[in-house]
């Protein structure tokens, strides 16, 4: 009986929430059920191979506006929202990325999106759209990445700079899960009232580079941040055992991604140091990261690195037609069968 109590709890807060974001924002796409709960996707135009964003930690799907109605005039192009963002349903934990790459897999083919895909991913993204790349090799026609996150990086953690994999545990990451295996946990009175006391102390506002997109969609950007938790927070726990397997099966397999057209598009502006770290250290971890991300190049023999001049980390905010040409680039690639055109850009 607890558990029919809690299954309903959660079935019931689900609804609730996506009654609320159906009332104030209808969701521009479609809900698409991939076995007992939602993902919201988004598809415009109907030109192959199809273009898939994803998106880095903490955005959503309408963060890609200022590039996505563009990329529609040459190609089918989904924007979609992580299980528990905006529209989406809470899914099974843990949330790690072998999990995303599954769900993506699993909300295309269930809306029958033909696949190959061109896969565009930002920050964190970046490293879904390679595990997916890894765990799905044929449905996968080219990749984008965008300013990515990559596995050797550095993070902040117990009030130092880290090597993220350096601190992983000796224990494998778990396998995918699914609504009956591990669904999501109820969130707790004290997560409710720690987000309204947050909420109440420093309520969301839309700071740069967020506040390139239009107005209606910062508005709907402060909705769905002002909203609360609809199941207990999770984090991603294996997040540091993830970046080591990635490390490590790089370590082992030279240009992984073979002769897949690639464009690594890469920021210029630099990163700001977090509070109370040294500003040398700082220098020496951003110049890490920028060698970091410029090797990305070695993933495919068929690459191009493209500094946007003029970008923070959200290039496709602050300069949307690089990454608009940059997707270009790798749809014409797998279209002509043909290698990536290095004179453009």
């Amino acid at each position: 009986m607890k558990i029919a109590c809690t299954t309903f709890l959660i079935f019931c807060s689900v609804v609730t929430a996506a009654q609320r974001a159906s009332q104030s924002y209808p969701p521009p796409g479609k809900l698409i059920d991939i076995g007992g709960y939602r993902l919201h996707l988004n598809c415009v135009g109907n030109k192959g191979p199809a273009v898939v964003l994803i998106i880095g930690a903490g955005d959503f799907s309408f963060d890609w506006s200022l590039v996505q109605s563009r990329i529609a005039e040459f190609a089918r192009v989904c924007s979609y929202d992580r299980a528990g963002f905006a529209w989406s349903d809470p899914g099974p934990t843990p949330r790690t990325i072998k999990q995303e790459a599954f769900e993506l897999h699993t909300v295309l083919s269930a809306a029958h999106i033909k696949a190959p895909y061109v896969l565009v991913g930002h920050s964190l993204g970046g490293l879904v759209a390679r595990v997916y790349t890894a765990q799905y090799p044929r449905e996968v026609a080219g990749m984008v990445l965008v300013d990515s996150t990559h596995e050797d990086t550095t993070l902040g953690f117990q009030g130092k700079l880290v090597h993220l994999r350096d601190i992983a545990k000796a224990e494998p990451v778990p396998t995918v899960q699914t609504m009956k295996s591990s669904p999501p946990k109820p969130v707790t009175k004290e997560q409710v009232d720690q987000f309204e006391s947050t909420l109440k102390s420093s309520p969301p506002r839309i700071s740069a580079p967020f506040d390139k997109l239009p107005i209606s969609i910062q508005e709907m950007r402060l909705w769905f941040l002002s909203q609360p938790p609809r199941a207990a927070s999770v984090g991603q726990d294996f997040l540091a055992e993830e970046f080591r397997d990635i490390y490590e099966a790089r370590a082992k397999t030279p240009y992984p991604l073979g002769n897949l057209p690639l464009v690594v598009l890469l920021q210029k502006l630099g990163y700001e140091p977090p509070p109370g770290v040294d500003p040398e250290e700082w220098k020496r971890v951003s110049d890490e990261k920028r060698r970091q991300k410029i090797e990305f190049t070695n993933l495919s023999h068929n690459s191009k690195l493209i500094v946007a001049e003029n970008s923070g980390h959200h290039i496709q905010l602050d300069e949307p037609q690089v990454v608009i040409d940059a997707i270009r680039l790798v749809v014409e690639s797998s279209r002509q069968h043909k290698a990536v055109d290095r004179t453009k850009l």
